[in-house]
């Protein structure tokens, strides 16, 4: 099972406590995945049959915030939608216009486009926003796998409904952006701490401290990497520096002789070809008087600037 069908298990085994966060969610179910048609003055209501988990937590929110009990009717005609065939939802008249009321898709006799997204009303509350946002994952989201990158996104079929659900989510302080991909707009979050925090916001523990693990792993191997490289760095730079100051030494010795060296250079020479793989600050320890790594640095320059003289 991926990242994100994990995500979606535990989002759809959640429920709000209270019943204007079961609306809520519920709004969020029929806006993003199903359709409402009103034909002589009667509605229908249909929803798809091929997302198990929306389907059930669907009837169950049904039943918890207004005791309405329903079912598919799997051998109707259905409707299509966003390349989906939706079926008619069987449920009494009065019961769907209380559940169209309450989730105010039905207002004043009319049916609310969802296009527009959903009346604001509903999510009104913080906690209802947390269930939107929830079941609006559940419906439209998705979560790249977080071994490869930090990636959440939601599908949304118009601009109003993306840019709803960015008020929505700027509200608790995440950034997010929307991109627009063929005929659908697209809210992503990319920041791995931002995703962590919408995770927390849908009421997400067990996903959270799976991607929270995750990313911790992902930091330590990423810094364990920067100092590997850093340390190769340094000794790829200490060796070539090495290999230069034997060359000059090696040059001078064999074309001019240290026997004129001032005594300091001469001392400093000597001890560098003894010992070719020490650091600046060991040969200061070989000389006598022993020389801080500074002082090594300027008689090793002074040899390589003499060696670079003799070649021209």
């Amino acid at each position: 099972m991926s990242f994100s069908s994990e995500v979606k298990e535990e989002l759809s085994r959640h429920i709000g406590s209270s019943r204007h966060c079961r609306i809520a969610e519920l709004s969020a179910i029929i806006v993003f995945m199903g359709t409402v048609v009103m034909e002589d003055g009667r509605m229908s209501l249909y929803m798809p049959t091929d997302n198990a988990l929306v389907l059930r937590k669907f009837f169950t929110l049904l039943k918890k915030a207004f005791n309405i009990s329903g079912s598919i009717l799997e051998e109707t005609e259905g409707v299509h939608r966003n390349g989906r065939i939706l079926r008619l939802v069987d449920i009494p008249q009065e019961d769907l216009e209380t559940l169209l009321k309450a989730t105010r898709i039905l207002e004043q006799g009319a049916l609310r486009d969802f296009e527009r997204g959903i009346n604001m009303v509903v999510t009104r509350a913080s906690c209802c926003k947390r269930a939107f946002l929830r079941d609006a994952f559940l419906c439209i989201g998705s979560i790249s796998d977080p071994n490869k990158g930090y990636h959440l996104e939601f599908v949304c079929g118009s601009r109003e409904q993306a840019l709803q659900l960015k008020e929505m989510i700027g509200s608790f302080d995440i950034e997010s952006r929307i991109v627009v991909r063929k005929k659908y707009y697209v809210l992503y979050v990319k920041e791995g701490a931002d995703i962590v925090d919408l995770l927390n916001i849908m009421e997400a523990p067990v996903s959270l401290m799976n991607l929270e693990n995750l990313r911790i792993l992902r930091d330590m191997r990423n810094s364990i990497n920067r100092r590997v490289n850093c340390e190769v760095a340094n000794i790829t730079k200490t060796v070539n520096a090495a290999t230069k100051q034997i060359d000059d030494i090696t040059y001078i010795r064999d074309n001019y002789g240290f026997k004129d060296l001032p005594r300091p250079l001469k001392e400093m020479a000597q001890v560098r070809l003894e010992h070719p793989d020490a650091t600046l600050q060991e040969l200061g320890t070989y000389l006598d008087p022993p020389v801080g790594k500074s002082g090594v640095n300027h008689r090793l320059r002074k040899l390589s600037e003499l060696a670079e003289r003799l070649r021209t």
